[in-house]
């Protein structure tokens, strides 16, 4: 090759190699920069993170400081106002530059062991140093080989204290409060500030503010010897004293909370109040018990006297020093034999032993009488007394056996002279009770003294003879007699009544000085069949009666044309545009009346037909409820109209009965008419229903005027006048009604304080008014 192309190639080989070289080199510039950008990441990123640790511990009010093996400083961190505080309370006379240093020193010097052991060993240290400025906190913690030390004022505790515990303590209704060794609040709950009336707990350490200064002398206490202390006291506020039961819990002996006292405030205000009205109360008691003629000793469980009353000690005469030595109850029996005032027994300390023993009992003993030695009878009452032990009651009962013989006297004295008549006699007394009767009385009825002894009122001897004499109208106006107060009821009445056997009972009564009343039957029956003309005038009475019962019909047949022309015109006159509304009134008037003596002539009507056995009943079922609510619609318009109330109780244990649902509700329409009709202002009429396997009671009452008790045996006849609506046939036909169903109706009334009247429905009504129905098999 030749010299040239040597050269030449060399020359190109120099430039690819040149080339190469810078390549390499472009590639190793690029690496080398993206190095260089990632550790400039990776500082920044350290930097940042420095500085949030650093901002993360110098944003509280605590110090960090770094100690190394030796015991020098490695690091301070803090806030700088957290440096000097720090240095003006633990080294304010110190003047080193190194903060750190002198810190450490300070730390070192207040506790040298704990700190040597934490360097050397590791072992982890609560502190505190108490300064003339506060008190601070020191923990000490080993971490990657350092010790550190924590230093914050007791008052940065205090704020995690609030922290940990406010959701609980600081809502507490109960006044709480932390204070320190030197007896200074560190902390304090909503309530305790209430009390103590600040705003906050810096205006209150300001203020020097204390719950009660024998509270914070107990709390004193409990911090000094470290065991938990209670004590009471009373503090007054607010207008009021109020009770306390303060409890005083050192929280530490040793550490940051070392001689730190939690304390409790209970309010016991309630409690107090309640003892003493207790107190009060048992003492109003005794003086009550003081002023009774009866005698009064109490006895305790420990079987002691705990309670006498003045009668007590005059009943018995002993010596009042004596029984306030509170003796045992074994005691005063024996002080009252040697008194002879117990009654004498052939085996005393059986006896004895018997009385001891009703401590033991549960419930009341029965009454007991003692009969004394000097003459005496006295009543005794033992029971169980609440509070344990027994009470004992003493009553002088002499005079009242003295007066009970008189007046047993006097009985039989009066029953003696009554046995001779031959008339049965009976008196009641004003309270009803049955006082005496003759013989004669008991064979009239065919009862025995036994079931008379039994019968101790009015009713009970009432309910025994109506089965010798089946007439409740008799009974209720006998009743009234008896029981009525009313002068006008008490006047002297007579009668007569047809017995189940067919005698004929002639009855008559007298109010007797007392007030009580003398009620006499004798037997007519021989008078009454030698007396033939009165059979013959009966029988002329009965024809009387048909012929008017005819006559009604037919009037009141030939009434209802001209009365549904009135009606009907008087309806038309209404609808007229051209009358004024005076006139339209009397129209309206004319068609109210003369709808009201359309439903009399059909009441009538009605009743002819069920006195000619004509009445035929349409057997269903019927729903009571159904029929008070359609009935209620129908009438309440017309109570409340009348400043009155309508109450419709719901309809319990009822179903669908078998009944004849128009009569029902006829009848039904007729109770609350004439209620309506009782009713005053402000009144409340009540329509309800109660049932039982065998029947249904339907009830309407009212709070109106009420019935004369002698009224009431009269109230369901016909065409009588009576002072609930005058003269008619509603009620006498609602008692027709209801008997067609198999049932009966009757009225419970005390005069002044309203009237109920009654209907018992048979479930499944058996009547010969029935149409026949078709029976299933």
């Amino acid at each position: 090759m030749a010299e040239a192309e040597i050269a030449f190639v060399a020359a190109a080989g120099a430039a690819g190699l040149a080339l190469a070289v810078s390549a390499w080199a472009w590639r190793l510039r690029g690496r080398l920069a993206a190095r260089e950008d990632d550790v400039e990441t990776w500082e920044a990123q350290r930097a940042a993170a420095l500085s949030e640790r650093d901002g993360a511990l110098t944003a509280f009010e605590d110090l960090r400081i770094g100690l190394t093996s030796d015991g020098g400083v490695t690091t301070l961190l803090g806030p700088t106002e957290a440096v000097v505080a720090a240095r003006a309370a633990l080294c304010p006379e110190d003047e080193g530059a190194d903060d750190a240093v002198v810190l450490a020193s300070a730390v070192h010097a207040a506790w040298p062991t704990q700190i040597r052991a934490l360097v050397e060993q590791g072992e982890a240290c609560d502190l505190r140093i108490d300064t003339t400025t506060g008190s601070w906190a020191v923990e000490g913690r080993l971490s990657g080989g350092v010790a550190w030390l924590r230093l914050y004022p007791i008052r940065a505790m205090v704020s995690g204290v609030e922290a940990s515990l406010g959701l609980l303590t600081d809502a507490s209704p109960a006044p709480t409060w932390v204070i320190d060794a030197e007896g200074r609040l560190l902390w304090a709950n909503r309530a305790w500030l209430a009390e103590v009336d600040a705003a906050s707990l810096e205006e209150a350490r300001d203020r020097g503010l204390v719950f009660d200064r024998s509270a914070e002398a107990l709390l004193s206490e409990a911090g000094r010897i470290g065991v938990r202390q209670e004590g009471f006291r009373w503090t007054a506020g607010g207008g009021r004293r109020r009770a306390w039961r303060i409890v005083a819990e050192p929280l530490a002996r040793t550490g940051a909370l070392a001689g730190a006292v939690l304390a409790f405030a209970i309010d016991m205000t309630e409690a107090e109040e309640t003892r003493d009205t207790l107190r009060r109360h048992v003492e109003a008691h005794d003086e009550t018990l003081n002023h009774l003629a009866d005698a009064v000793a109490i006895f305790g469980p420990s079987k002691r006297l705990a309670f006498h009353n003045v009668a007590f000690q005059q009943l018995f005469n002993i010596d009042p020093a004596w029984l306030d030595e509170r003796p045992t109850h074994a005691e005063l029996l024996d002080r009252l034999r040697q008194k002879r005032q117990l009654p004498e027994v052939v085996d005393y300390a059986g006896w004895k032993a018997g009385e001891l023993d009703f401590y033991g009992a549960s419930e009341a003993a029965p009454d007991d009488s003692w009969s004394l030695p000097d003459g005496r009878t006295l009543r005794v009452v033992r029971q169980p007394h609440p509070l344990g032990g027994i009470l004992l009651l003493f009553s002088d009962i002499t005079d009242e056996l003295q007066l009970r013989s008189r007046y047993n006297a006097q009985i039989q004295v009066q029953t003696a002279t009554l046995d001779k008549l031959n008339d049965a006699v009976a008196v009641f007394g004003s309270d009803g009770r049955l006082r005496l009767h003759n013989e004669a009385f008991e064979t009239f009825w065919e009862l025995s003294a036994e079931r008379l002894a039994e019968a101790l009122d009015f009713d009970a001897v009432a309910e025994l003879a109506k089965h010798t004499l089946p007439d409740p109208a008799l009974w209720l106006g006998l009743k009234a007699r008896v029981a009525d107060p009313d002068p006008e009821s008490r006047v002297p009445i007579s009668g007569e009544g047809r017995t189940a056997d067919g005698r004929i009972a002639a009855w008559q009564t007298r109010p007797l000085p007392d007030g009580a009343t003398l009620v006499a039957f004798s037997d007519v029956t021989a008078r009454r069949e030698l007396e033939q003309a009165l059979a013959a005038k009966a029988a002329a009475l009965e024809e009387s009666q048909a012929l008017k019962r005819e006559f009604v019909g037919s009037v009141s047949y030939e009434l209802r044309t001209p009365l549904t022309t009135i009606v009907g015109y008087s309806e038309l006159l209404e609808t007229l545009g051209n009358l004024n509304e005076r006139n339209r009134q009397h129209a309206g008037a004319i068609r109210v009346a003369a709808s009201q003596l359309a439903r009399s002539i059909d009441d009538v009507l009605d009743m002819a037909q069920i006195d000619a056995g004509e009445m035929e009943l349409a057997l269903g079922d019927v729903r009571i409820d159904d029929m008070f609510a359609a009935a209620a619609d129908r009438f309440r318009p017309r109570i409340e109209g009348r400043g009155a109330r309508l109450i419709v109780e719901p309809v319990d244990n009822t179903g669908a009965i078998r009944g004849d649902a128009r009569r029902i509700a006829q009848a039904l329409d007729h109770l609350l008419e004439n209620a309506t009709r009782s009713v005053a202002e402000d009144g409340v009429v009540t329509l309800k229903a109660e049932g039982n396997p065998s029947e249904v009671r339907i009830r309407v009452e009212d709070t109106g005027r009420g019935i004369p008790y002698h009224l009431q045996a009269h109230v369901f006849d016909r065409f009588v006048r009576r002072d609930r609506g005058g003269p008619g046939v509603g009620l006498a036909l609602v008692k027709a009604l209801v008997e067609l169903h198999g049932g009966w109706a009757e009225v419970e009334s005390e005069p002044g304080k309203g009237a109920a009247f009654i209907l018992h429905l048979p479930i499944d009504a058996q009547s010969d008014a029935a149409a026949p129905e078709l029976q299933l098999g």
